[in-house]
């Protein structure tokens, strides 16, 4: 075994790392960048080096600086994570000339597989189902669109070194593969450093389902089942299963079988993962192999018992696997949140800044089932623009999938998020939904059931119940709190019991509360014929609202306002007004502020940096032209002139960082 294991990565698979070597014994070094030199990985470590400046090109893609580090601590292993260094077969070989152990592939399997263009040729030798499509590389826009035609649409343009949805993009037409070559070229640059690109034929609502593997240096793979990957944005992961609602037995294990033969013919000795589309009929199609840990691999973990992380380590020493394929057995259910620090109703635009507050629900029994929490935050923290926008991957496990859904659906509910936006009300959207608990989705999914992008949802009964209930309890504990203080010019009178009106998102609901030890007695009329008891422990100042009305344990969101309150139960967000009956009346009678015309003013939707601007002063331009590139974690979002118009005002020029709505461009 080793004697000190370097990571070099970042964020939570850093510390997801750390804490498998803390359990076998190994000492561990973090390499950290100027914006991560106060992260959790640093301080969880054994030691840290820094590695340099905060963008990935001057700090986790320097392979020297890392094996310098290497070098000064003593550490004769590295672990990579994913993304950044991890399947460059470079990377293994210059520290293999170091003495180094990497802990991953051999160099010729990351080399044969990281290619997708030569890897679909040789997952074909080795009698593996691949997409139709073009097998060479795409010189250029006027090519691209010749292939795209040949091949038929839609068509999926991706980077030949891509990975994590960076540099793939669908075009359905010939102007949206000219317009999506290019962009995928840029991301594909800017992420991996190779703006090669292929074009192959788009399967119309596939599922997303990959092989988990594993081998060692003796020659013996085997195949851990499967996840379902299927719900995605923009080709990111957003939730990811084990084991497939869709699988059966039989292409469970012709899918696996083939998994197995691909990574045979590489020699593969570590954890890696090979992707298939999978059409309505079940014909699967060979989509990549990615020759390193994935992000989803906690859902494997759970439904087999096997650490990955534990297994890599042992491989890269020399053991062979302790168990062959007969042993593999599928044991209940896990699904998988990627926690982003994005705003879902803004189209998911990166949310930058720092965590003013954070806390996570405790791992182990949550509602039905189990709730494990990977995660490389804590309060205070501060999310870049630099990196991947994860928060954390919050997993919920149970023996059936509902009671995985469920445990995982009641962690987001606890999950306290505060000082920049984060996707939790719209993972919880999706988690409630009729067609994923059904198991009915495909990689068009938030699309399809998300047409307009997401604002929110529609109210369920029980959630009007619970907001309600916590609004007119909050309210009367902190009446009954500022009629304890002294010096008043008119003390209220302490009863115990108020009645309210409870305004929510224009809805009036009379409620009647009366004080008990440990919560109250509540009637909602216009909700419930009977009177109900709510058990809480929540005091004033607290932002998460746990409690119990009658039978019905829940959780609510709730922050004070200068009016009110903003609350929020899982996908449904609503601001509550608790008044007085004669105040709820005077309510009504307000007219509604008009909202502010934005149309001929083009303003940035995030923090970010300006890669291109098109427009120049009096420029006409037409509804739907592009203004301004805006980058933010890698990712390019192009904005567009909402109306017809001459430009009056352009106020940032290309290379410029920019604040969330500040003015870029005006028209007249």
């Amino acid at each position: 075994m080793f004697h000190k294991i370097l990571i070099a990565n970042r964020g939570e698979i850093a510390v997801r790392v750390i804490k498998t070597c803390q359990r076998l014994g190994i000492p561990t070094v973090a390499v950290y960048s100027d914006a991560d030199a106060d992260s959790l990985a640093v301080e969880m470590a054994d030691e840290a080096i820094h590695i340099g400046g905060s963008l990935p090109s001057e700090s986790y893609l320097m392979m020297d600086r890392i094996i310098a580090a290497c070098v000064a601590t003593g550490a004769d292993a590295v672990h990579p994570g994913f993304g950044f260094l991890s399947e460059n077969a470079a990377f293994p070989k210059a520290l293999a000339e170091k003495g180094i152990v990497f802990i991953g592939p051999n160099p010729h399997a990351i080399a044969a597989m990281g290619d997708k263009l030569e890897s679909k040729k040789l997952a074909a030798e080795a009698g593996v189902n691949t997409v139709p499509g073009y097998r060479g590389e795409i010189e250029d826009a006027d090519q691209a669109v010749t292939v795209a035609s040949d091949i038929g649409f839609p068509v999926m343009i991706k980077a030949s070194a891509g990975g994590g949805g960076k540099g793939m993009r669908i075009a359905r037409s010939v102007d949206e593969v000219r317009e999506g070559f290019q962009a995928a070229r840029n991301e594909a640059k800017s992420s991996f450093g190779d703006d090669r690109i292929l074009i192959e034929k788009f399967v119309e609502k596939p599922r997303h389902i990959e092989i988990q593997v594993l081998g060692d240096k003796h020659g013996h793979v085997v195949y851990l089942n499967e996840r379902e990957c299927s719900v995605q944005r923009r080709n990111q992961k957003v939730l990811e299963e084990a084991p497939s609602p869709f699988l059966d037995a039989k292409t469970r294990k012709a899918m696996g079988e083939q998994a197995v033969a691909l990574s045979k013919a590489v020699d593969y000795d570590s954890a890696g993962t090979v992707e298939f589309i999978v059409d309505p009929d079940k014909n699967f199609y060979f989509l990549e192999m990615n020759t390193r840990l994935q992000v989803e691999h906690p859902v494997t973990e759970l439904t087999h018992a096997i650490d990955l992380v534990e297994q890599m380590i042992r491989s890269a020493a020399g053991e062979p696997l302790a168990f062959q394929q007969r042993d593999i057995q599928i044991q209940g259910w896990a699904v998988e949140a990627r926690l982003y620090a994005e705003d879902p109703y803004r189209g998911f635009l990166p949310s930058i800044g720092r965590l003013k507050r954070y806390v996570e629900p405790k791992e182990g029994p949550m509602g039905p089932g189990h709730l494990r929490i990977d995660s490389g935050v804590r309060e205070g923290d501060e999310i870049s623009m630099f990196y991947d926008p994860m928060i954390a991957k919050v997993i919920g496990q149970g023996a059936t999938r509902e009671a995985a859904i469920d445990a995982l659906a009641s962690a987001l509910d606890r999950l306290h998020v505060d000082g920049l936006q984060a996707n939790a009300p719209f993972l919880s959207a999706v988690l409630d939904e009729e067609d994923f608990r059904t198991g009915r989705i495909h990689t068009g999914y938030i699309e399809e059931h998300f047409p307009e992008g997401f604002n929110g949802t529609v109210p369920r009964e029980n959630q009007l119940r619970y907001l309600v209930a916590a609004s007119a309890f909050a309210q009367t504990v902190e009446a009954e709190r500022a009629a304890q203080i002294e010096g008043r010019l008119i003390p209220a009178r302490v009863t115990g019991e108020r009645q309210w009106v409870v305004i929510l998102n224009g809805q009036h609901f009379p409620v009647e509360v009366s004080l008990l030890p440990h919560g109250a007695e509540i009637w909602m009329p216009n909700l419930s014929s009977e009177r109900v008891m709510l058990t809480t422990d929540w005091t004033p100042g607290q932002h998460l609202f746990e409690g119990k009305l009658g039978a019905e344990g829940f959780a609510v969101q709730i922050h004070n306002r200068t009016e009110g309150y903003s609350v929020r139960h899982r996908g449904y967000s609503a601001t509550a007004l608790v008044c007085t009956q004669k105040v709820a009346a005077l309510h009504a009678r307000l007219p509604e502020k008009e909202p502010v015309d934005t149309a001929k003013l083009v303003l940035s939707p995030m923090p970010g940096l300006i890669v291109a601007v098109n427009v120049a002063v009096g420029d006409e331009v037409k509804a739907g032209s592009p203004i301004v590139t805006v980058e933010a974690m890698k990712m390019e979002n192009v904005l567009r002139a909402e109306v017809d118009g001459i430009v009056k005002t352009v106020a940032c020029k290309a290379g410029d960082s920019v604040a969330a709505d500040e003015l870029l461009v005006e028209f007249e």
